[in-house]
């Protein structure tokens, strides 16, 4: 509820907005004002909920004020107070309309009540409209999804509850929270209310898009778009989330709001072009010139490598720099740059399920290529490629998670996998048999003692394939095999490609 003090007395006004800070922290104090004449100019400006005012003050008292205002057609609620207790005060009160009559000195009781009293009769005067119409914010929420179409009942009620017009501008922003959405949403509500409240001079009113992990801010009462844009850039953007991204266009009336919502959301990925504090602004975004995206093939090269060869620093090395490409203070167009993080992030998973990578196969790559194009900041998609590296790490660890006489085992056949070593050498090392040994590894592997070292053999082969300039026959004495034919054949059964056609598909 927003709220405006009129009181003569500073410790006075300063112990109201205490006691309704203690109360319920949804009671705003939009203004104060010291007489009669300063407080109807701030009720013109800022249009409250609720009045709070003293009786006698300089200039004009607080009974001559009200008046005022209801004569200028702004239907707010008022609190009068005085030190007097006389009828005279009371009735020319109650002909007001003014039904929360309290006297000096305020007691948090009384005030707590005739606030509550006050909230209900807003609620009522809300219900006063066309049966299938809801509150402001569900009426917002219907017309932005398309739901509803603004006939003259509900035209009539915006007018006559709000003042809002049919044909008058809007200004429509959109915070955008992406994954944050079911944590922040509150938050935002609450951050966005206390920036704009500061504001003076406007009205709004915030409403949940669940849909679209978004706050729309439907601005119905204000003065300058431009004004108020550059304070958004400058202000308010400041006390965002950094997930969050902020979006400006205006309607020309109720019946564009919908279309202005629709011209505007496509271009709030644009804030992957620049970076998480800008305001994307329509239409002036549709002008913005942009450069060539260039795919960073070599880096790309770089980590199949490192993927293959296990390095997760190196992993995540050159996932930054990757993302450092599109960082390098050129504008590229965001579907150009999310389009290389499809390519890219296919091309390593793809890579980690060739060497064998369990895990790997789990992620849907559809459901994630559709998160990526979806993205609309660089924090969301940075997050996806963090994911995949942490599935990579964590399949590893679940690799390596087997008894401890497997994984000596496993040890020594990664030491001399080159050197053709046996199951029963590697039986002799460990003091036990070979047979309680390949018993031993197939239960806890999966697969036999000879599949896992033909398996091993084959990854090593694809890290020097993809990470090297070795001939074949150099890479098949690498790995154990002293025919190049018949390690080209062991690797077409694993693989179902040759090597050559492996090297030339993975760079």
């Amino acid at each position: 509820m927003q709220i405006l003090i009129v009181e003569d007395e500073i410790r006075i006004r300063e112990g109201i907005r205490k006691l309704l800070s203690k109360i319920d922290s949804d009671y705003i104090v939009a203004g104060e004002a010291e007489d009669g004449i300063a407080g109807l100019k701030m009720c013109e400006e800022l249009k409250p909920d609720l009045v709070i005012t003293d009786v006698q003050m300089p200039e004009m008292d607080g009974l001559e004020m009200l008046q005022a205002i209801y004569d200028k057609g702004i239907m707010t609620r008022a609190i009068v107070l005085s030190a007097y207790s006389e009828f005279e005060y009371a009735r020319t009160a109650m002909k007001l309309g003014v039904t929360e009559y309290l006297l000096k000195p305020i007691s948090l009781n009384d005030l707590s009540r005739a606030l509550e009293t006050i909230k209900q009769k807003i609620a009522e005067d809300k219900k006063k409209k066309p049966e299938q119409i809801g509150t402001l914010e569900q009426t917002f929420r219907e017309i932005l999804s398309g739901r509803m179409e603004v006939g003259k009942d509900i035209a009539d009620y915006l007018s006559n509850g709000y003042g809002i017009k049919r044909s008058q501008n809007f200004v429509l922003l959109y915070a955008y929270l992406g994954a944050q959405y079911e944590t922040e949403w509150e938050s935002g509500i609450r951050k966005i209310t206390s920036s704009l409240s500061t504001y003076k001079g406007i009205r709004f009113c915030i409403v949940e898009e669940e849909y679209k992990k978004s706050l729309a801010v439907v601005v119905y009462d204000y003065e300058s778009g431009a004004d108020l844009e550059r304070w958004i850039q400058f202000q308010l953007l400041e006390h965002l989330s950094d997930y969050s991204v902020m979006g400006f266009v205006e309607a020309k009336g109720i019946d564009d709001l919908k279309a202005a919502a629709d011209r505007l959301f496509p271009y709030m990925d644009w804030n992957i072009s620049f970076q998480d504090n800008i305001l994307i602004s329509y239409p002036k975004i549709t002008n913005v010139q942009t450069g060539l995206c260039v795919y960073p093939q070599e880096i790309e090269s770089q980590m199949k490598a490192a993927i293959c060869a296990s390095d997760h620093l190196k992993e995540k090395q050159l996932v930054s720099k990757f993302m450092d490409t599109f960082g390098d203070g050129k504008v590229y167009f965001p579907k150009e740059i999310k389009e290389c993080y499809v390519r890219f992030i296919w091309a390593i998973l793809e890579m980690a399920k060739n060497i064998g990578l369990s895990r790997a196969e789990e992620i849907k790559q559809q459901k994630l290529l559709e998160q990526i194009m979806n993205a609309k900041t660089r924090s969301e998609l940075k997050d996806i490629c963090s994911m995949i590296l942490d599935i990579f790490e964590e399949g590893e660890r679940e690799q390596d998670s087997s008894n401890l006489t497997i994984k000596r085992a496993k040890r020594l056949i990664h030491e001399f996998y080159n050197t053709g070593i046996t199951l029963d050498e590697i039986a002799g090392k460990l003091n036990i048999t070979p047979e309680y040994l390949g018993t031993q590894f197939h239960r806890e592997t999966g697969v036999t003692f000879s599949t896992y070292m033909k398996n091993y053999r084959i990854t090593k082969s694809k890290e020097l394939l993809v990470g090297t300039s070795m001939k074949l026959y150099e890479i098949a004495e690498r790995v154990g095999y002293t025919d190049p034919k018949y390690f080209s054949k062991v690797f077409k059964d694993v693989t179902g490609q040759l090597p050559a056609d492996f090297r030339k598909t993975s760079k």
